[in-house]
């Protein structure tokens, strides 16, 4: 057995003395784990006997016992009759030769990560303040007194046992009343065992991959479309297909149903994104003939559909026909505010009997109280007068958005979005490179998002900006979009933009 090392000169400097005793143990434990990670304490060396080390280092015995005592505990060294030895690791430990080792690699067969890189990074999200940023409510106008009260109620309650994981499928009270929700202002066709709870639209979408479809088989995306749904369907290891966006919203023709026949259709039926089309009803009523005949399942995010502009509400279509094979999806992150993260999953009477079991695995429960409390926000009426307010906001802001584009984008464009939701879109001529003008933008902390990073097959009518005006204040659309036409025109003719 090799002899004790001079572990005083193996700490290479000494502890620092103006600690408690907790610390000084905290920084030898540290200093010894590090040395026998680097291999400076090799595999099988006795430490020196706890006194002796005390000694040398001029420290409490109490200090260095506890030491080794926390080493020996996560397994670092093997206390024994003789001493105290350095244990043979797992994995080989680093040497001191100044070889140079080997990068890890990625195996070489395709995985979950490698598929999911291959999606835009949402770069726009790395700036939480930036202005035009898509998808973020009017955070600063959230009735967050309202919310305090009733997250109060709920803790003050419940009883102690909402503590624990609760049902797996969500909490019964906030179950039955987003059915009730639904069915006044959606014609949701629902009862609440359909409704299961998750953490938000996009953990939703991916139980759908994991429900319903294996490995290899075909999943139907909107082109442009979410990105949330492409990422769920490469998790799943689908076969995507993207069906074209028109102005009537998702297209798919009698020859897309013969060669390409999916297992999942993913469509935004009632405020398409990003287009903002309205899948017409004669599209919708086609879609669910389909589905039918081929045994496919139809998921259909409500993507804002609680603030349409203009007009009467947009119902969904799962409650067009009875027994429609259409999973119904929706989430308060819009609604609310992000951070929440509750959404919801209606689920086909067809379904529930086969799918129960596997959503109790996938499932644990959780965020008891928060949703206690939305059940609370909803029954009392305050759900409704804050969508109420809201609606009347973004109408504003939308007019406001369209006006501040009409006059100052000095750049040829259309606008899409309909009029509906929190965005809207900006098509522009090919020569005006999207992904440029939105990574320039980004620098001046404005956050649209580049139309045709939305599209797996993009088109040159895929080109443009996503404008978000939900979280972002009338009086900075006009200089807003001055700013953003300069970018435009720089990227043009090829300048750099960091002086528009």
């Amino acid at each position: 057995m090799p002899n004790p090392p001079d572990l005083a000169a193996l700490l290479e400097s000494p502890l620092a003395r103006d600690r408690d005793a907790d610390s000084m143990q905290r920084q030898l434990h540290e200093r010894l784990k590090r040395a026998i990670l680097d291999g400076r304490l090799a595999p099988g060396s006795r430490l020196p006997g706890s006194r002796a080390l005390a000694e040398a280092l001029a420290i409490s015995r109490n200090t260095v016992t506890a030491a080794y005592e926390h080493l020996a505990a996560e397994g670092y060294v093997q206390p024994d009759r003789q001493g105290t030895r350095v244990t043979e690791l797992s994995s080989p430990a680093a040497t001191t030769t100044t070889t140079k080792r080997p990068r890890n690699k990625p195996p070489g067969s395709p995985t979950t990560a490698h598929r999911l890189a291959s999606i835009q990074p949402r770069t726009a999200f790395t700036e939480p303040d930036a202005t035009f940023r898509p998808g973020v409510p009017a955070l600063s106008h959230f009735p967050a007194t309202a919310w305090r009260r009733a997250l109060d109620r709920a803790i003050r309650t419940a009883s102690p046992a909402t503590l624990g994981y609760g049902n797996p499928l969500g909490e019964p009270r906030l179950r039955a009343a987003i059915a009730g929700h639904l069915a006044i202002a959606r014609g949701v066709r629902c009862e609440p065992r359909q409704v299961v709870i998750a953490e938000g639209a996009q953990e939703a979408i991916s139980l759908c991959v994991r429900l319903l479809s294996n490995p290899g088989e075909t999943g139907w995306i909107e082109d442009p479309g979410y990105r949330g749904a492409k990422s769920a369907m490469r998790a799943g290891d689908m076969h995507m297909v993207p069906i074209r966006v028109d102005a009537e919203g998702l297209n798919a023709s009698a020859e897309d149903w013969q060669k390409h026949p999916p297992r999942l259709v993913y469509t935004t039926p009632s405020h398409q994104y990003p287009s903002g089309a309205v899948l017409s009803i004669a599209r919708r009523l086609a879609l669910i003939a389909e589905a039918r005949r081929h045994g496919a399942w139809i998921i259909e995010d409500d993507y804002d559909s609680e603030f349409r502009h203009t007009g009467e509400p947009i119902g969904a279509m799962q409650g067009l026909v009875p027994d429609a094979p259409v999973l119904y999806i929706g989430t308060f992150s819009k609604t609310m505010f992000p951070s929440l993260r509750l959404g919801f999953l209606v689920l086909p009477e067809a379904l529930l009997a086969s799918v129960r079991a596997p959503l109790e695995e996938m499932l644990r429960g959780g965020h008891r109280h928060e949703q206690l409390a939305m059940a609370d926000f909803i029954e009392s009426g305050q759900f409704g007068r804050h969508l109420g307010r809201m609606r009347r906001l973004y109408r504003d802001r939308q007019q406001a958005l369209r006006l501040a584009l009409t006059r100052h984008l000095k750049v040829p464009h259309e606008i899409d979005g309909g009029y509906c939701g929190l965005h809207l879109t900006v098509r522009l001529p090919p020569r005006f490179d999207d992904r440029r003008i939105a990574a320039e933008a980004l620098r001046h902390q404005l956050a649209p998002v580049a139309l045709s990073s939305f599209a797996l097959q993009p088109l040159p009518s895929d080109n443009g900006l996503v404008l978000g005006y939900g979280n972002t204040s009338v009086e900075l659309f006009e200089p807003l979009v001055k700013r953003l036409s300069q970018l435009a025109r720089a990227a043009e003719c090829g300048d750099s933009g960091s002086g528009a």
